[in-house]
């Protein structure tokens, strides 16, 4: 073997167990492995999971907000500050940027991360240019995915067609969308047509920013049912996802339960993006404000996939963020009161199993035998207290290789003769 990691545990097995890692692959997962290894990791009962994912980033624009900060924190008013950005991207930027919040991903233990970058006659390619350098560049550490996301349009924007196009060229991995950019129903129907012909061109997924906004009253806001539909149309069954859906949040449940149904038929994946949206969402409600978040229990319990990630990085989106898939599923759990135990659990592969069948890794995804050797180890015993503790990433293991180690130090110094209190 060439890593073994003993004594790990694992959510669901009371017996501790260990890895046995050779090349890329976990080989077996079984307590007391006595084969020699060339390296052996003591996990000593910590608490084992798969590498963490991050299925929706954007790197191109992350890391802005102290370049022209916000003053109200609308939408509208992050849209027109980062095209104002955007104007003025330079490489060298765009990668120093993106490296730091690819570092801070790495640290956290994501193992694969969606890169979403813009496509458009503002930015041309500078986002799906530097994220292929990336990709290279960040091979040993984790795995990257490029969305060529058109955020300006493709209706309002023909140029951006030939752009996506050219973006595949290069080596981008799936077509992006964003219909509720266009100025009207019914351009952000033919928005959603070019997207599902040009992942038919190219044979690739489709990603799309959807139905992000408090109710659904203008319809380029309540384009989930429509999206379904040309999923099952052209087959696209299980190669299409979704990011925000916030607005079939605020439909009642019979008016939503056809919707989510046609969903869960097409397969759809759908990853929700609380950071954001629960910053930009609401704004304008006087009182009882709205949470803004897309309606994660009513989709799970139809058999819909839902995953999250932290979508923006400090820019006039999300002011906060540091790609960390734990803290984001903490603050989900939060605002959307998943407290109970099986709630916690099912937060955790959120961001761990679930983003895997949106990002397309399931088949080789995983804490079993054969699957890709891509984990962590947490810095703490309790599997069930791991969302509410948020431990250091002690270990992180990527294709079989140990890519991070964290150690982390605190002394609480008492008064002489004070009682001792508990730290945990």
């Amino acid at each position: 073997m060439d890593l073994l990691i003993r004594e790990a545990s694992i959510r669901g097995n009371p017996v501790l167990v260990d890895f046995a890692i050779t090349g890329r692959r976990i080989v077996a997962i079984e307590p007391g492995i006595t084969a020699p290894a060339a390296r052996v990791i003591e996990a000593g009962g910590r608490v084992a999971l798969p590498g963490l994912l991050e299925p929706h980033i954007h790197l191109d624009k992350a890391l802005l907000d102290c370049r022209m900060p916000a003053q109200t924190g609308t939408l509208a008013e992050a849209i027109r500050i980062t095209g104002e950005l955007k104007r003025h991207q330079r490489r060298a930027d765009v990668l120093d940027r993106s490296r730091a919040v690819l570092d801070m991903a790495v640290m956290h233990g994501v193992t694969a991360l969606r890169a979403h970058p813009d496509v458009d006659p503002i930015q041309g390619l500078i986002g799906v240019e530097t994220a292929l350098e990336l990709k290279a560049e960040y091979a040993d550490l984790l795995d990257i995915q490029i969305v060529a996301f058109p955020q300006e349009g493709i209706i309002k924007a023909p140029a951006t067609l030939d752009l996506l196009n050219e973006a595949m060229r290069l080596g981008a991995d799936v077509i992006g969308g964003c219909p509720y950019v266009e100025p009207s129903a019914a351009d952000a129907a033919a928005h959603i047509d070019r997207v599902f012909d040009l992942a038919a061109r190219w044979g690739a997924p489709l990603d799309l920013h959807a139905d992000f906004a408090d109710d659904t009253t203008d319809p380029r806001f309540a384009t989930a049912a429509l999206i379904a539909r040309r999923t099952i149309e052209t087959g696209w069954h299980d190669r299409v996802t979704l990011g925000h859906v916030t607005s079939l949040a605020a439909l009642m449940p019979d008016a939503a339960a056809p919707i989510i149904e046609r969903l869960a038929e097409a397969g759809i994946h759908i990853v929700s993006l609380p950071a954001t949206d629960l910053y930009l969402g609401g704004r304008g409600d006087a009182a009882s404000p709205r949470r803004g978040l897309t309606p994660i229990r009513r989709l799970r319990d139809a058999g819909v996939n839902v995953a999250f990630s932290s979508n923006n990085i400090r820019n006039a989106f999300t002011p906060f963020g540091k790609a960390d898939p734990m803290l984001i599923g903490n603050l989900l759990a939060h605002a959307g009161q998943f407290g109970t135990a099986a709630d916690q659990a099912y937060v955790i592969d959120m961001c761990t199993t679930n983003a895997a069948g949106a990002m397309g890794l399931a088949a080789d995804y995983g804490l079993r035998r054969g699957a890709k050797a891509d984990l962590i180890i947490l810095d703490t015993m309790d599997a069930g207290a791991a969302l509410a503790d948020l431990p250091l990433r002690a270990f992180v293991i990527k294709d079989g290789r140990i890519s991070v180690t964290a150690t982390q130090s605190c002394v609480i110094h008492r008064k002489s003769g004070a009682a001792a209190l508990p730290t945990g």
